[in-house]
Order: structure tokens, then C-alpha cells, then sequence
């Protein structure tokens, strides 16, 4: 089909992609999209519940708030995070 060509190039020796190389890449991706999103949703959550009146600066409840609410947010993503995981795991060793 003249006149279509690929915006990727071929890669290595013999025009062979490196499809390795291109997972990798995806995957760094994807883990950069999930951390923006959790930090979205952790400062739009965080926000919403500590402060009241917004202001040029926040006083010293509203800090600490913040600091305890992202705190137990993060706590609790971990846990779930650990508990998916280890079911995923458990799911796959069974297959």
C-alpha cells in the first residue's frame, strides 16, 4: 500500500521492533497516569473536607487536617493496594 507509512520507526537491526522496550514504556505510563489520578482524587477528597472558607494561606487546623486526612488517604490505598495484589497473586498461582 503505497503512499502509508508508520509514525514509529522500525527499530533495531532488521527493522524488528523492540515490543520489550515499547511494554516497558507502557507500563511507566500508566503508573505515571495512576499516580496524578490518586493524588487528584486524594487533594479534591482532602480539600473538600478540611477547608471551609479558601483564603490566600491556610491556618494551622486547616494544615493539620490536610496533613492527617492525605495521611490516612495514603494509609488506606496502601492497604488496599496490598490486599488486590495478594488476591491477584493468589488467583494466578491457582490457574
Amino acid at each position: 500500500m503505497e503512499g502509508y507509512s508508520s509514525d514509529f520507526p522500525a527499530g533495531g537491526a532488521g527493522g524488528k521492533v523492540d515490543t520489550g522496550a515499547i511494554m516497558e514504556q507502557v507500563k511507566v505510563q500508566i503508573a505515571v497516569a495512576n499516580a496524578q489520578e490518586l493524588l487528584q482524587r486524594m487533594t479534591d477528597k482532602c480539600f473538600k473536607k478540611c477547608i471551609g472558607k479558601p483564603g490566600s494561606s491556610l491556618d494551622n487546623s486547616e494544615q493539620k487536617c490536610i496533613a492527617m486526612c492525605m495521611d490516612r488517604y495514603m494509609d488506606a490505598w496502601n492497604t488496599v493496594s496490598r490486599t488486590y495484589n495478594s488476591r491477584l497473586q493468589k488467583e494466578r498461582a491457582r490457574m
